[in-house]
């Protein structure tokens, strides 16, 4: 197993032209021997050039990238001892599950009994030793992946990259698929990177997450680093479910200390100097983040935020409801069943520790709390 290690690394398409574009902008990263990593974004943000330039399926314009203490940048892609899952299968279909597993093993030159044995390992640890004689046309896209996966990792190589493995798995099958690969990679301790663009696969899958925007890493952490102490707008309101509150508001200086006001809600928001003084070194505006699941209902005089109740939705376990606030909206998560009707005042407040404040023009984070 190894660490991999991006050293301010450059990926430029069209370079020295006029069409040239950053698909990866001086991105630093250190993943750890064993790590399960995640990158995750929208679509077009970079995060499959990452992968495909640690594979070695893409040039790096500039910087560098270890694998272990060997910079790889002039390694191709079957030196670096990397295994690879595409979106696509790419299984053989006239081979059975074991014959494709065993054509990779033989292309490397291991011998006949040393093939059994390893193949017989793959298949027992992800639960598919009844799918050996089967071929590929006769499994369904969960099945056909997870041999994918089984074929990929069947060598025990020293990084596994895995780009959008579930996107053409039905959501019945997919957690299935998931748990088997999170076991899987659990027990082999390969340090394994995951391309999606689906901040349920990154939470569920995944030890630590790298976000990304527009070519640039935004924030590498925990998911609860992501939720509770994000680095900036982007990736506040990218990660989270249902998305945070936001709410652009002016800091006022008043007798008792500093108050932030909502410009489009109904929110008087106090704060302390030490955060007062600290938004005044940028300008008055800023945004304030509120996750759904941290305002709570409370009484007119404690409340932080004011409106009327909107929209109530029941999903199960929990309620969504939905505030009309100024000229805008407020979701809470609330308990499944409430009490509430369309037009009834409701008072919101939330933990201190909770309301994120970002700078208005650069979007970043200015403090994580209140007090």
């Amino acid at each position: 197993m190894a660490s991999v290690t991006l050293d301010h690394v450059w990926k430029t398409y069209n370079s020295g032209q006029k069409n040239a574009v950053d698909a990866v902008k001086d991105a630093n990263l250190a993943i750890e021997d064993g790590d399960f990593v995640a990158l995750l974004g929208p679509s077009g943000c970079g995060k499959t050039s990452i992968l495909r330039m640690i594979a070695g399926l893409e040039y790096i314009s500039k910087g560098a990238i270890k694998i272990g203490d060997s910079v790889v940048n002039s390694l191709t892609p079957d030196k670096r001892n990397i295994a690879m899952a595409f979106e696509t299968y790419a299984l053989y279909p006239h081979f059975t599950v074991y014959e494709n597993l065993e054509f990779c093993l033989k292309a490397r030159g291991f011998e006949k009994n040393e093939i059994s044995e390893k193949i017989n390992a793959i298949l027992t640890a992800m639960k598919i030793e009844h799918l050996a004689k089967k071929r590929p046309s006769e499994l369904p896209g969960g099945q056909q992946q997870m041999v994918s996966v089984a074929r990929a990792m069947v060598r025990r190589p020293n990084v596994f990259l895995l780009d959008e493995p579930f996107s053409h798995i039905d959501a019945a099958m997919r957690v299935g698929t998931r748990a088997a690969i999170k076991t899987l990679v659990n027990e082999s301790k390969t340090t394994t990177i995951l391309v999606t663009h689906d901040q349920h696969e990154a939470v569920a899958m995944a030890d630590k997450i790298v976000v990304m925007n527009f070519a640039e890493i935004q924030q590498y952490g925990t998911a609860h680093d992501l939720i509770h102490q994000p680095a900036n707008l982007f990736v506040a309101n990218f990660v989270g479910e249902p998305a945070i509150n936001l709410f652009t508001c002016e800091l006022v200086k008043q007798k008792s200390g500093f108050m932030l006001i909502g410009k489009e809600h109904e929110a008087s928001i106090p704060v302390n100097d030490a955060v007062g003084e600290r938004i005044l070194k940028t300008g008055k505006d800023v945004i304030v983040g509120i996750r759904p699941q941290e305002l709570q209902i409370t009484t007119e005089e404690k409340s932080l935020i004011k409106g009327k109740a909107a929209l109530f939705e029941f999903l199960g376990e929990e309620g969504h409801l939905i505030i009309d606030s100024g000229k805008s909206s407020v979701t809470v998560v609330t308990e499944p069943h409430m009490d509430v009707k369309t037009g009834d005042a409701v008072y919101l407040t939330a933990p201190e520790n909770e309301i994120f404040i970002f700078d208005a023009g650069t979007k970043m984070a200015v403090c994580h709390g209140i007090k």
